[in-house]
């Protein structure tokens, strides 16, 4: 399956009054049409810089961006902020983290949609809104005739997030990122916008992004996951190999975070010790050594993100194949089945 967006060595930083921040350490993957990518890991990890370089969204005179992002054959790192317009939305979408303060509260939904549509479509006002009455039906929005002439506030959180994904589509991009898109809504609006996502992927064979640290969405939506630390990915790998068969010892300590039914209820999560390092100045050597239970002195030296044992999966910690074996089985959990019902593998 051919990539429709390549990502390869991306690093950005910025430059501060305490110092230079590397939020962004040499990120690499590919997505094709139709993949689920989930981006993992705790904030401050370097997720959300990621994904808003890949639309020019830090762009700033203290930043320095470095790598290439490419699009099609189209290298986006080195475009203007003009013709960065048409790529974003047209191409590649985002849906932000908060929702409330993405959509102008000042404005009514639908003609903050309508708005965008005639910004990038040359199109009559009428055919803008029917075309927009007719995206907030097709995410589940009731009554979107109505709805559309409501102001952001009278929307539940659930139903705002919707806008945002509804807004997103308007121009049919082929990559959408969602940037924790199930962040502070209740388990259940949580699931119905998996679904909906989980729907327009296979519908529009629509490639999409997921930032979250949280594993029970990756285990809902993802096909393949990139664990981040201190600006770094740590492992990449299918959703399968990261739940059955995790490599990196920071993927061990997240899967054991989690709470799981085959336990007994008096049993401890797992804690992972101390807190992730400043990006001023990350740890000489592997970056997670300092909270590392498995530390030896090798690891006083950078690990390169590699496949040490063959195959497609790929970890940045210098322990044995034997040792990563015997502990990913031990922590490693089998993903929850995808919503409605389809499993992965």
């Amino acid at each position: 399956m051919s990539a429709i967006l390549t990502v390869d060595d991306l690093r950005v930083s910025f430059a501060t009054e305490d110092g230079v921040v590397n939020a962004v350490d040499g990120v690499s993957f590919d997505l094709a049409a139709g993949e689920v990518l989930a981006i993992v890991g705790e904030s401050g990890c370097g997720k959300s810089v990621t994904a808003q370089t890949l639309t020019g969204l830090t762009r700033a005179p203290n930043a320095r961006i470095t790598g290439s992002v490419n699009y099609r054959g189209r290298e986006i790192n080195g475009l203007n902020d003009n013709q960065l317009r048409d790529v974003r939305g047209e191409q590649i979408a985002m849906v932000f983290q908060d929702p409330m303060s993405a959509l102008n509260p000042v404005y009514r939904v639908g003609d903050q949609i309508v708005e965008m549509i005639r910004a990038h479509r040359d199109v009559s006002k009428k055919e803008a809104h029917a075309k927009t009455v007719e995206l907030l039906r097709s995410v589940g929005i009731p009554n979107p005739e109505r709805r559309a002439r409501l102001y952001p506030h009278e929307f539940s959180g659930g139903m705002r997030q919707r806008v945002m994904i509804a807004m997103a589509l308007a121009l049919e991009p082929d990559v959408l990122i969602a940037d924790e898109p199930t962040t502070a809504l209740d388990v259940t609006i949580q699931a119905q916008i998996l679904q909906l996502i989980d729907r327009l992927n296979r519908e529009r064979d629509l490639a999409v992004i997921i930032i979250t640290h949280d594993l029970g969405v990756v285990a809902e939506v993802a096909d393949r996951v990139l664990v981040m630390y201190a600006g770094q990915v740590v492992e990449d790998a299918t959703l399968d190999e990261i739940f059955y068969a995790p490599k990196h010892p920071y993927t061990w300590g997240l899967l054991g975070s989690l709470a799981r039914l085959d336990q007994p209820r008096t049993a401890r999560l797992t804690q992972i010790p101390g807190a992730p390092p400043s990006l001023l100045a990350p740890p000489p050597g592997c970056r997670f050594a300092p909270r590392c239970s498995h530390v030896f002195d090798r690891c006083a030296e950078p690990p390169p993100l590699e496949a040490r044992t063959g195959g497609s999966h790929l970890d940045r910690c210098w322990l044995d194949a034997e040792v990563k074996a015997h502990h990913g089985v031990r922590v490693g959990a089998p993903p929850t089945r995808r919503v409605e019902g389809v499993q992965h593998g």
